[in-house]
């Protein structure tokens, strides 16, 4: 497929679609409202994976897995979950298909093979783990649980946009038991921190850590905290969630435990998540009108060679310098690919790997050979510059990590930039419709008024702010009292 140009500012959706295809991240599939992840795509995602699992582990999490069906009475167990997830559920009735006797061609659900109980595909897993800790769980010496799972959930969205929004996505989902309220909240906000650390050290993308609003919570939790990032056309992302969920899902589970004491208790507990949808935020963060733009952290690919030579006997002499040069870059950690290939002209290959976001560029030709030196380029600057062969090692080292830093000062920059400060309706009105970005507002903390401003304008509040100041105040929609401001934001 011949790629179109198309500029951020003349149509962002589009601009972000076509990256996602011509970068080779993913593409759409023959099931509705599912995508392909593709090998590089998918590459991406595994050192996101990988990271973000050492993280887990590091904080005293074990992995485990759980089924993909939820029969539907444990679904309805906790009423608010399901009431939450209902219009999203995948059902599955049947268990066999037979042909059809109308057209032996053909099949058709087996009327005989109906299930006794319905069963639920997964939205989220917090049922069927539950009924499974209730088997787990008697003593407090039991406790804590801290299990993650590396899953896929279906979620049968009407709207989707790669990565973002699909029926069909990855993700992570901790779910933990814990003996007291202050351990579950404690556990709570630690992997909101966790999130957060991946988000700014790895992704180069600054958060905004919060709570959100009771008309914006999990379904079933006590309070939902996650973090908000701001992408280049203005509007928020919510990147990553952690939830306390109190004692609901113990209580409809009948989970408890017997104390020190000898008393029965119900167990606390807690469920947090990140998915692709951490995709779809580096794309819209970073990437430019020439294509993806990848924080060297988690570049499948960190340098690449491209040789510039004709014929063999230069091909042969260039191999020799690119193989030792890519030997030494990879003796320090860095992932290299020398693209030797005779099938595409160097600049084809230039093109190629600024549209799949390869942090630095090496091209080495007769003349460099003479030199002893190569042309270095850096994805985020387009900056190039010739160096000795000798100074390159440490030179790559220093630049990635510099890349880094800069991408994320560059984020910074942008999303601080975006963040206004209004006291009227009418400024509100004006920076949510013509300017983007977040808007710190007063809100008078009812979920009348939150439904009423975002009917009025399709801003939601993203968080109340964990650093969020006391400060006495009129809400700007409904002029009555407020206790500090909120971030509202036009949102993914």
């Amino acid at each position: 497929m011949a790629f179109e140009k198309v500029r951020r500012e003349d149509d962002y959706s589009k601009w972000y679609n076509n990256l996602v295809v011509h970068a080779d991240l993913a593409e759409h599939s023959a099931v509705r409202g599912c995508m392909v992840i593709k090998p590089y795509g998918y590459a991406i995602w595994e050192k996101m994976q990988k990271e973000l699992d050492r993280m887990f582990k590091e904080t005293g999490h074990s992995n485990a897995y759980f089924p993909l069906f939820v029969p539907k009475h444990l679904f309805e167990a906790e009423e608010k979950n399901a009431e939450g997830f209902a219009k999203e559920c995948a059902v599955v009735t049947h268990y066999r298909l037979k042909t059809n006797p109308d057209d032996s061609s053909k099949l058709m659900v087996d009327p005989e093979a109906r299930l006794e109980e319905e069963l639920i595909v997964r939205p989220t897993s917090e049922a069927i783990i539950w009924s499974t800790y209730k088997g787990w769980i008697q003593s407090y010496r039991d406790l804590p649980i801290l299990v993650n799972q590396w899953a896929n959930v279906v979620r049968w969205e009407m709207r989707t946009r790669l990565f973002l929004r699909t029926a069909e996505f990855l993700w992570q989902e901790g779910h933990t038991a814990h003996a007291t309220k202050t351990e579950a909240l404690e556990e709570t906000v630690k992997m909101l921190d966790v999130y957060a650390d991946f988000a700014e050290n790895f992704m180069a993308i600054p958060v905004i850590k919060g709570v959100k609003t009771e008309n914006e919570r999990f379904a079933g939790a006590e309070d939902t905290y996650c973090i908000e990032g701001m992408m280049q056309d203005g509007k928020a992302l919510q990147m990553g969630t952690s939830h306390f969920l109190g004692q609901n899902f113990a209580k409809a589970f009948d989970v408890k435990y017997t104390s020190k004491e000898g008393v029965q208790e119900y167990v606390w507990a807690t469920s947090w998540g990140v998915s692709t949808r951490l995709m779809g935020a580096l794309i819209m963060t970073h990437s430019d009108d020439d294509g993806l733009v990848l924080p060297p952290k988690l570049a499948p690919i960190q340098v690449v060679i491209v040789p510039i030579y004709k014929g063999e006997d230069q091909l042969n002499a260039i191999s020799e310098v690119a193989l030792s040069i890519k030997n030494d870059l990879e003796s320090k950690d860095i992932s290299v690919k020398f693209d030797d290939r005779d099938t595409q002209k160097p600049g084809w290959k230039f093109s190629e790997y600024e549209m799949k976001g390869v942090p630095v560029r090496i091209a080495i030709g007769p003349r460099d050979l003479e030199n002893g030196t190569v042309e270095i380029a850096r994805r985020d600057t387009k900056e190039k510059e010739t160096l000795q062969v000798s100074d390159l090692v440490n030179k790559v080292e220093h630049l990635l990590e510099q890349m880094q830093s800069n991408l994320f000062l560059k984020a910074e920059t942008f999303r601080d930039n975006g963040l206004t400060y209004v006291d009227t309706w009418e400024e509100f009105v004006d920076v949510i419709n013509n300017r983007g970005g977040f808007v710190a507002a007063h809100w008078d903390g009812s979920g009348e008024t939150e439904e009423k401003i975002k009917e009025a304008t399709k801003a939601t509040i993203r968080c109340i702010p964990l650093d969020q100041k006391k400060e006495a105040g009129t809400c700007v929609f409904s002029g009555k009292p407020s206790e500090g401001r909120v971030l509202f934001a036009k949102a993914y």
